[in-house]
Parts: structure tokens; C-alpha cells; sequence
């Protein structure tokens, strides 16, 4: 099937190749043909969102362009519906079913002919709507170009290979739903666990204390600058950095991400033997910008930026680092009173930590970082399962391109 440049916009991306047939297809419609194009006005009907501010309050959902707004007493439409922003956010479909409304920035559909709403919505997830963007300032698409975009659709009109598709998917949806609802209760339950594992505000003891050390005595508290120095790598130059090497050197905006500079393997070498540098396992800290962000050194070779990234270079016979990080989580950082936010060595020096044993610190670090290790291989699994559902979905449609 060729086409002219006039069809090439208003083609959907998935048939870019020219071949109208996935590359995986259910056994039962291996033999059913080329899939078509169909424009989209042949599949539906694009609905215009309203203004809602003369509506009462109720239990109908309105959404805009993010999301759920409010609730209101009135509805749009009631059924399965693909949204799509008009203005703004305009590459997020919404998947809507029941009583609701829209407001006039988001667009919905309804009146569907030989096609289901799911299978519509995965279809949307495919196309690029930037490339159909008609404004130069903010974003934005109009009813008559969504209506000229070419939707692949299989053979028969029965729906069932559309159904078939449509179901895999949502029950890979329902899977990284289901786990990312673990990951944040894996994540509330840390956080009620810590505020019991470490003392509150004005006590000495902890609400939940571990059997071996409920008669033990009561925590000691410090400061920061009582039980190590405030440290931090030596300052590098501009002129010393490129934006290739072998040594990545992280400034405050990369901290935490992927270095975009590096510094040469003879300088780090230099600088890392005659000045302060961290140890592994020691809890680097940002100290401007977003302060309080932590890593934990793993002792891979790589360069901090000065005064933005600092560490506390503890005594372990004092608070060990396991422990001495999830005591970081719990501090309320203080800033001094500029328009830019810094944590200077003052403000880490003077802040107050309360200490168990070692024993009691191993403990709670050990009980905690037992949580960490379910919140990071929940997270992978979620990870895992949408890059899944992204390979699925670039055979699933005919000669998708990788979305």
C-alpha cells in the first residue's frame, strides 16, 4: 500500500513500514488478513469538554487535563470514553467508564462503530500527538485534525481481535497497578515504622523497641559535629571537566542521576589521596538546592561537587553509616534565610541526633534496609512490567515503531 506526502500526517505511526499485519498475533486470527486504516470520525465521535463552574457540588468526576478535579451534580457522558487534552497536555490519553464530565481543555469520545474504547485508548498510547500539535506556543489540537488520523484496526468488524488485544494489555495494566500499590505501601509502612523506631520529638526512647534492648538505657543524644567532620571533595574547575571521560564528576544537579561531566583519572587520583574524600558506605548529602537529598557512596571511582555535596566523615565506633542514614530521613533540614536554599556546615554540624548501641543502631538499620530491598525490587518489578507492556504493544499493532 503506498501513500502520498498529503496521508503521511494523518497516518498512524504503527503503519509507518507499510505492513498492515503485528508482528504477534493471536493463533485464532493468524489467518484473518491485513489489518485497515480507518480515519478516527469513522470510528467515533470526538466530544467537547465544558465549563463546570455553574454545576453544584455532587458525586459526578470532573477531569481536566491531570486528572480528577472535583465532583460535581451533573455528567457529559456515562460509558467508556478515550480522553485527550485539547490545550496543554495533549500525549496523556485518560480512560474514563461511568458518569462524568470534561472540562473544555480535555476532548472525549463516544459513539464507537466497530471498535471497543479500550482497544482505541492503546492505540492512542502509540501515536505521537506532538506531531500533531498546531500551535507554537502552548500545545494544542483541534477536533478536525484528531478526526483525520488514521487508526489501524483488524480485518472483521465482529471486534474480537480488538477485545483479545485489548484484555493482554489490561491485565498487564492491572499488574503494574497492583504493584505500584505495593511499592507505596511498602513505603507508608517504612515511614510508620520509623516514626516508632526512633524517638519522637522530646523523648529519649523509642515507641517500638526491639526485645533485647527494652532494658537497655535510654539513647544519648549528640550532635552531628559531635560524632564526625563535616567533609568534602576538593573544588574542580570548569576548565578541568569535559563532557566525555572516565571519571564522572557529579554536580548538584546530576547528584543522584548521570553525570554529564567528567574530570581526568590523574586529577581524581590526585585529589582524592591529598584532600577529604568519602569513604564507601559514607551518606553524601546535598546541601543546596534541594537539600537533604542523600546517596550512599558505593565506592565506585567518581568526584562531588564542592560545598554542594557534603558528608559527615562519622566515627563508627559512635553511629554507624547503615544507621546514621535512616536518621538522615527522619531530619527536617534548616536552611539559612536565602533566596537559594543551603545547608551549611554549621546548620549539619549543630543538628541533634539521638543514638542507641551499636548493637541497638544495627538493629533498626538491618530491620529497615530489609524494607528498602522490597521497595527497590517492587519498584524493578514495576519497571520490568511496563517496559513489557511497551514491547507487547510495538507487536501488537502492525509494524509499530518503538514508542
Amino acid at each position: 500500500m503506498k501513500y502520498s506526502k498529503e496521508n503521511q500526517k494523518s497516518r498512524h505511526p504503527g503503519l509507518d513500514s507499510g505492513s498492515n499485519i503485528p508482528k504477534l498475533r493471536f493463533p485464532e486470527f493468524e489467518n484473518d488478513g491485513e489489518w485497515r486504516e480507518k480515519p478516527l470520525n469513522e470510528l467515533l465521535t470526538i466530544g467537547n469538554g465544558k465549563d463546570y463552574k455553574h454545576l453544584s457540588n455532587g458525586k459526578i468526576p470532573v477531569y481536566g487535563t491531570g486528572g480528577y478535579m472535583l465532583s460535581v451534580n451533573d455528567y457529559l457522558y456515562d460509558g467508556e470514553s478515550v480522553c485527550i487534552g485539547r490545550k496543554g497536555t495533549i500525549d496523556k490519553p485518560m480512560f474514563l467508564t461511568g458518569k462524568f464530565w470534561t472540562v473544555d481543555t480535555l476532548f472525549y469520545t463516544h459513539s464507537f462503530k466497530h471498535c471497543i474504547p479500550k482497544y482505541i485508548f492503546y492505540n492512542f498510547g502509540t501515536i505521537n500527538w506532538y506531531d500533531y500539535n498546531e500551535a507554537g506556543g502552548v500545545p494544542s489540537l483541534s477536533k478536525t485534525t484528531i478526526n483525520k488520523i488514521n487508526i489501524p484496526v483488524p480485518p472483521k468488524d465482529d471486534v474480537k481481535e480488538q477485545q483479545k488485544i485489548a484484555d493482554c494489555l489490561s491485565s498487564i495494566d492491572n499488574l503494574i497497578t497492583a504493584s505500584t500499590k505495593k511499592v507505596e505501601a511498602l513505603k507508608e509502612h517504612k515511614k510508620g515504622l520509623m516514626q516508632q523506631l526512633f524517638p519522637s520529638e522530646g523523648k529519649s526512647v523509642p515507641k517500638l523497641r526491639f526485645p533485647e534492648f527494652k532494658n537497655a538505657p535510654k539513647w544519648e543524644e549528640k550532635t552531628l559535629g559531635d560524632v564526625g567532620k563535616v567533609s568534602m571533595c576538593k573544588r574542580i574547575m570548569k576548565d578541568e571537566t569535559a563532557e566525555t571521560g572516565k571519571i564522572p564528576f557529579y554536580k548538584i544537579g546530576t547528584f543522584g542521576k548521570k553525570a554529564d561531566a567528567y574530570i581526568d583519572i590523574e586529577l581524581y587520583e590526585d585529589y582524592r589521596k591529598k584532600y577529604s574524600f568519602p569513604k564507601k558506605g559514607d551518606i553524601l548529602i546535598s546541601a543546596s538546592g534541594t537539600i537533604g537529598r542523600l546517596v550512599v557512596y558505593d565506592g565506585l571511582p567518581a568526584y562531588f561537587q564542592d560545598s554542594n555535596i557534603v558528608w559527615i566523615d562519622n566515627n563508627e565506633e559512635l553511629v554507624i553509616n547503615s544507621f546514621l542514614l535512616f536518621f538522615y530521613e527522619t531530619v527536617k533540614w534548616t536552611t539559612s534565610d536565602t533566596t537559594i536554599a543551603r545547608l551549611y556546615n554549621d546548620n549539619l554540624r549543630s543538628v541533634q541526633i539521638l543514638k542507641p548501641s551499636i548493637p541497638e543502631q544495627q538493629k533498626i538499620a538491618d530491620c529497615l534496609s530489609s524494607i528498602d530491598e522490597l521497595i527497590t525490587a517492587s519498584t524493578k518489578k514495576v519497571e520490568t512490567l511496563r517496559e513489557h507492556k511497551k514491547g507487547l504493544m510495538q507487536q501488537l499493532f502492525p509494524s509499530a515503531k518503538e514508542l
